[in-house]
């Protein structure tokens, strides 16, 4: 169970709260005791932009539980004012160390309060189109990226806000529970499972989801959850309700690619995983894939890989002392 801590302000934006706190209630839902929200504040209730008075808010805790998010949330206006009382005691809380070992997302104009700070120092990170020059000017010492949804630079992320507020939630989610988890999230809030920027690639666990059609969906949920099952076309209508014939229609029209394809794709990205965070051998990570046997998995790993696995199991390992 982890703490989801999200920080109010006065003149918040729900949505950068609403989005992200429900997307983790609904990870809860799916993995039951995974997330466990609070909502803390430098006074006990807090008005939002919308005029919503928020109350019976927590007092800034004196400690946070190890493995904890810390999610500072956006406020509406021109700029962030440090002198405001609430807000200087905001930004004294997380000069005092309270927050240490928690991961720091900071949804929006967060970004500049923990600036302020002094928790963005010699890292990068971005916030919302409108303050990003702000940003740069309460902390120089930051790499300030611009036209990003959102920016992860070890335990801090920071996200440009409002709905990317919810990219961020749905990105920890995957990292913390599983992309397969992520999906099914993002699919209950109807929304598409984007990734940011500065992600090396698309991750083949996403592709082909940006749709809402419920039938292929099922297909997708139930191939990520058992990849090395004996997939058939006939299988895969069963899941799905439907024909074989009419599933391939539906996925050529809704996911740009045919039922099988989508089978192999994510066994491949199973295979990738198990070659860099396991000592597998390649047949054993074949089977365990669900392909037929190694000289099968590069086949198909050859279609969406340059590198060869070898190259992946290398870069895991560390190097190890000469002898």
């Amino acid at each position: 169970m982890r703490d989801v801590v999200f920080v109010l302000m006065p003149n918040v934006v729900l949505l950068d709260v609403a989005g992200p706190a429900d997307a983790f209630r609904s990870a809860d839902r799916k993995v039951p005791g995974s997330y466990r929200p609070r909502f803390v504040a430098p006074l006990p209730s807090v008005t939002a932009s919308v005029g919503l008075t928020l109350g019976a808010l927590e007092p800034l805790p004196e400690e946070l539980a190890p493995g904890a998010l810390l999610v500072l949330t956006g406020i509406a206006g021109a700029g962030t004012d440090p002198h405001e009382p609430a807000t200087r005691r905001a930004i004294a809380w997380l000069r005092s160390g309270a927050a240490a070992g928690a991961e720091l997302l900071c949804v929006c104009t967060g970004s500049v309060l923990a600036a302020h700070a002094g928790l963005l120092a010699g890292r990068e990170c971005t916030t919302h189109h409108e303050h990003i020059e702000e940003l740069r000017r309460v902390e120089p010492r930051a790499r300030v990226l611009e036209n990003r949804i959102f920016v992860q630079d070890g335990p801090v992320t920071t996200s440009a806000g409002v709905t990317a507020g919810l990219d961020l939630a749905l990105h920890v989610i995957g990292q913390q529970l599983g992309p397969h988890v992520a999906a099914e999230v993002a699919r209950v809030l109807v929304v598409y499972l984007r990734r940011a920027g500065t992600d090396p690639a698309l991750s083949p666990w996403v592709m082909h989801r940006n749709h809402l059609h419920p039938a292929v969906h099922r297909v997708q949920d139930a191939v990520i959850r058992d990849p090395a099952a004996a997939w058939s076309s006939a299988q895969l209508a069963a899941v799905a309700c439907t024909g074989a014939r009419n599933l391939t229609r539906l996925f050529a029209e809704h996911a740009r690619c045919s039922p099988l394809d989508y089978v192999q794709l994510i066994r491949f990205a199973f295979a990738k995983q198990l070659v860099t965070e396991s000592r597998l051998d390649l047949e054993r990570v074949a089977a365990r894939a669900g392909f037929g046997s190694a000289q099968h998995l590069r086949r198909v790993w050859a279609r969406w890989e340059r590198r060869p696995p070898s190259a992946f199991r290398a870069a895991a390992d560390p190097p190890r002392p000469a002898q």
